[in-house]
């Protein structure tokens, strides 16, 4: 048999509400933890003097008597649990597990028994029900009866407010009254709070922000008394969950935050944390309404009668002492401005978000405490409003999200660092792994998550320069405009035009002052033009060329959709990007390898298919070269027309007509041409379309220019 036995969705009942959480026998101690509150209950196996087993609403439960009194009940056990929790009892704890039945008579007299902290109402010998004194609120009393009424639970859906128990009048000792007797069993143990005697110590006119006011605090055995000038709230110790002391981030105040369970209650408010502020610089002397000999018997040397020091201190040091509980303190945590804590904001109210050990909490408005074991993970977003700051956000097991929005830039770093060394899952942590301390990364980077379209067009990009890098290297002097080529290429059309011209030395002489003036203007334009060009061949689309290749994310894609769409039904276009992104983050090294080789081949299968595709002539540059042929004819017709000037309208309008059949036109053919028939002009129009293709790629540079002039 194994040293430990553990069992989980175990529920313990708490005000008429169920919690659940885990139960733990070991040989040393019985030990159980809320799943909601944290909250731990350890019973020594010395002190177990009594095990039972019961048939409950939940299944089946234990009921453990401790040697002081103590009573803790544990249910959701199965029927088979039964043995193997048995046999461990009598190994280990050497107590018997006994089967106690509950009557279900549904009678509504019985005997009324006091067992400790439970009052217990048997109908012939068997428990009807049973009431925790603690849960009493108050006791009166009448003639024959007595009435309790209970403390309430908001959880509970449905609450019991108060029961009566008819007491019969005694036949016996005439010397005691039946009913005042219930009533004083009752109140012995119930959880009634009476201000009765003097306080412990009194600290007055504390700033505390929740609930918002001035309190005078008083300090009783048993419960905390917040007197203030509009209301009044009594604490019991049982009800204080957890204590808290935070510095400030301006290093001049501190933070004590009580967490209670219950909550206090004002109207429809719950105050779930008690917060008090104090400055450091303030001191006191405290001294206690006990004497010496009762200070060192109650409190076992955690306090003394005369005490001084910071206020702040002083009221967690005797919270402490009468509580019972650990004080906790932030940890190793250090922000970018060397505080234990961060700015930021929650629900529209700026407040300090401090990492502790084993969970966060965020002080003030509202307060909020989440514990490491419930949170499920967290998620690191860019801010909705600017680039400097970023939002944490944490989701927890029960499925609430909380987020502090408006963090600094500079925080994050320290924040990644701590939620990694808690090994707290982090949601979107290979985006995050990417960007960790670089801040510039981070405020130009919004890939919360995959982006299929984004990758995809990265793709086709990549591919895209690949080919124009394959398209330069053949020839093409589309591409670029290299300054110092071009000076070249324009002194040889015009020294070649020089040549060809049989007009008079002044015409040569314009001509060399042309040659010069308007080489400058001859660059900007041909800029221009290849910067339309340029745009020009992007959209041109060539459609017997081979289709460009794939991503392995498109590839794995396009073969994911269709069971994305099986498991979703109903799922938009939209989403299945979204989630096939998310996918393809949690997809294992291995898959990926695998569709990257994929990839690899199918990029192969593209580069020889465009090879095989060019060596048979085909390409997507040949239009843009045409039209930039046929706009440098055009352009060099207007110039020419500046420098001839007044050689006759008719002339010139022809050589529009004419377009590039000008290179192949001697001056007898236009001058005859310009006095032919309007028959022969349109059949000229008619030709000029069909030799047009071919005059412009077949004429080399120098004829076009010679004949041209």
């Amino acid at each position: 048999m194994s040293d430990t036995l553990e069992f989980s969705e175990i529920y313990q009942e708490v005000k008429g509400s169920w919690n659940d959480g885990r139960l733990r026998f070991s040989k040393q101690a019985v030990v159980y933890k809320s799943n909601k509150t944290g909250k731990v209950d350890s019973i020594s196996v010395p002190e177990l003097t009594q095990v039972q087993w019961r048939r409950v609403c939940l299944g089946h439960g234990i009921k453990l008597t401790t040697s002081t009194g103590q009573v803790y009940k544990y249910d959701g056990f199965r029927d088979s649990d039964f043995e193997k929790i048995s046999e461990f009892f009598k190994a280990n704890y050497k107590v018997e597990l006994t089967e106690k039945d509950m009557c279900v008579k549904g009678w509504n007299w019985g005997t009324a028994k006091f067992s400790g902290p439970l009052l217990s109402f048997d109908v012939s010998d068997s428990p009807a029900f049973e009431i925790p004194l603690s849960s009493v609120s108050q006791c009166t009393t009448g003639k024959n009866e007595v009435t309790l009424e209970f403390h309430q639970n908001d959880d509970a859906e449905v609450s019991l407010m108060e029961v009566r128990f008819y007491v019969p009048p005694s036949t016996g000792d005439e010397g005691t009254d039946p009913v005042e007797a219930f009533a004083q069993n009752v109140l012995s143990k119930a959880d009634v709070i009476q201000a009765t005697g003097d306080a412990v110590c009194i600290f007055r006119e504390l700033q505390c922000l929740t609930p918002r006011g001035r309190y005078d605090i008083r300090i009783y055995p048993t419960f905390l008394h917040l007197h203030g000038k509009t209301f009044d709230y009594k604490i019991p110790y049982t009800t204080v969950l957890r204590l808290f002391l935070l510095p400030h981030k301006d290093q001049r105040q501190m933070f004590f935050v009580i967490s209670l369970d219950p909550p206090i209650k004002q109207g429809q408010t719950r105050y779930h944390f008690l917060i008090l502020l104090f400055s450091k610089e303030e001191d006191i002397t405290l001294t206690l309404n006990m004497s010496e000999e009762e200070v060192e018997k109650r409190f076992e040397g955690k306090l003394n009668k005369n005490m001084s020091g910071s206020l702040y201190e002083m009221v967690s040091r005797v919270m402490k002492a009468l509580v019972n509980r650990k004080i906790t303190v932030p940890g190793n945590f250090q922000g970018h401005s060397g505080s234990q804590c961060i700015t930021c904001s929650y629900k529209a109210s700026s407040g300090l978000l401090y990492p502790l050990e084993r969970g966060f909490i965020y002080v003030h408005k509202p307060p909020v405490h989440l514990r490491f074991e419930e949170i499920s993970c967290v998620n690191f977003a860019r801010g909705t409003t600017t680039t400097r700051s970023f939002d944490f956000e944490i989701e927890t097991k029960q499925g609430s999200q909380y987020t502090f929005s408006s963090i600094e830039r500079e925080e994050y770093g320290k924040l990644f660092d701590f939620v990694t060394a808690k090994k707290l899952s982090i949601k979107n942590r290979g985006f995050k792994e990417g960007m960790k301390g670089n801040d510039s990364m981070y405020s130009d980077s919004d890939e919360d998550q995959h982006d299929a379209y984004l990758e995809r067009m990265k793709e086709e990009g990549k591919i895209r320069e690949e080919a124009n890098d394959s398209d330069d290297s053949e020839g093409e002097s589309d591409e670029s405009f290299n300054p110092g080529e071009e000076d070249d290429d324009i002194a040889e059309e015009y020294d070649s035009k020089a040549s060809a011209s049989d007009s008079s030395g002044e015409e040569k002489d314009s001509e060399d002052e042309r040659k010069k003036r308007p080489a400058k203007k001859a660059k900007v334009i041909k800029e221009k033009k290849e910067k339309k060009t340029r745009k020009k061949e992007k959209k041109v689309k060539d459609a017997g060329a081979p289709k460009r290749p794939m991503s392995a994310y498109m590839l794995w894609l396009n073969s994911s959709r269709e069971r994305i769409k099986a498991e979703h039904p109903g799922i938009s276009v939209t989403e299945i990007s979204k989630k096939a992104g998310e996918m393809w983050k949690q997809l294992g090294k291995d898959k990926k390898e695998e569709w990257e080789r994929k990839a690899e081949e199918v990029k192969r299968d593209y580069e020889k298919a465009m090879e095989e595709y060019r060596e048979r002539g085909g390409s997507t540059s040949t239009t843009p070269k045409k039209e930039r042929k046929k706009k440098g004819g055009k352009n060099e017709d207007k110039k020419k027309r500046k420098v001839a000037g007044g050689r006759g309208g008719e002339r010139e309008k022809e050589k529009e007509r004419g377009g590039g059949n000008d290179s192949f036109k001697s001056r007898e053919f236009i001058s005859s041409e310009e006095s032919s028939s309007e028959t022969d002009r349109s059949k000229s129009r008619k030709r000029k379309d069909s030799d047009e293709e071919e005059e412009v790629v077949s004429t080399p540079p120098s004829s076009e220019e010679s004949g041209s002039d």
